[in-house]
């Protein structure tokens, strides 16, 4: 009797089997669009100028409308990661882990470029003037100073990390510190005398939040100078939400993983031509950044007792 249950309940699930993986399938009609969110590092229409051939090549490989929109800032980028408001995502290394505090595993790293030298990070950078007389951080001692946003890594925790590290502690060492809202407007206030230096990202003589301004025409060239430079912060990952039907997830994996290859045009649309590819990054790629924002968290803490 139990042998006959047991083979009626096999040939039940084999009938059913065709029909979920028909449902795992058909994940479009569960998606009116895909919706991509971007970090604010640089100003809305300059990211959906970049972004647009990357959004129009994951709509034609993906068969659904994909919608790269770019948050008001870091926290609201999770937030929408976190709310289900946004299937994917490029977050900075301390968004990723502020979305890993918040979301837990729901919020998983797919991969991160690497530049034309093959490397997978960068650096936060502190800038001056290129005509101030500051050449040290010594030199700093009583200046204002400017961070980009608080959940951003090089435009905020690193630097900040790594110089209380140095003995330094900015909210004695400058005269008054402010978030300048994104790493574009901490570089246009730097040129415009609003601060007297400020953090930003830095990834080599080629490829800088600086450069890439004055590529743009929003800066003249060779107005600032960079005074430090951090230890090496992994390169921001691309994410997904790990709640997604899996076939969505595994063809969206292979098609961000083939994209240099597969439509270099967009690639380089994205990248400003100065990364070469993709690598797989997985959490434990982010466990330094961790352990600064759990270093930050205790500073934090403190302050308030």
């Amino acid at each position: 009797m139990r042998l006959a249950i047991r083979r009626r309940a096999v040939l039940a699930g084999a009938a059913l089997a065709p029909f979920a993986a028909a449902a795992q399938a058909d994940w479009r009609g569960q998606f009116r669009e895909l919706r991509f969110a971007m970090i604010s590092s640089e100003n809305e229409r300059d990211v959906l100028i970049r972004f647009e051939p990357f959004s129009r090549h994951f709509a034609e490989v993906l068969g659904v409308p994909f919608r790269v929109f770019r948050a008001t800032d870091y926290a609201a980028t999770v937030e929408a990661l976190r709310a289900d408001q946004a299937e994917f995502g490029y977050l900075g290394p301390a968004a990723y882990v502020l979305a890993r505090r918040v979301a837990g595993e729901k919020i998983v790293p797919i991969a991160s470029g690497v530049d034309l030298q093959g490397g997978a990070g960068y650096h936060s950078v502190i800038l001056v003037r290129a005509d101030s007389p500051f050449r040290t951080l010594a030199d700093l001692r009583g200046r204002s100073f400017a961070w980009a946003d608080p959940n951003s890594a090089s435009g905020y925790a690193a630097p900040l990390f790594y110089l209380r590290r140095e003995g330094i502690d900015p909210a004695t060492h400058f005269s008054r510190t402010s978030f300048s809202g994104n790493h574009e407007q901490s570089v246009i206030g730097l040129l415009n005398g609003t601060y007297d230096a400020v953090a930003t990202w830095w990834t080599n003589d080629q490829r800088s939040n600086a450069l890439r301004m004055e590529e743009k025409g929003m800066i003249p060239p060779g107005q600032w100078r960079i005074i430090w430079t951090s230890p090496l912060i992994p390169s921001s990952p691309y994410v997904m939400r790990a709640n997604l039907p899996q076939p969505l997830k595994d063809l969206y994996v292979e098609t961000l993983m083939a994209l240099p290859q597969a439509n270099p045009d967009a690639w380089r649309a994205l990248t400003g031509g100065q990364s070469r590819g993709l690598i797989r990054r997985t959490h434990e790629d982010y466990l330094d950044m961790v352990a600064i924002s759990e270093e930050l968290d205790r500073l934090r803490r403190q302050r308030r007792t």
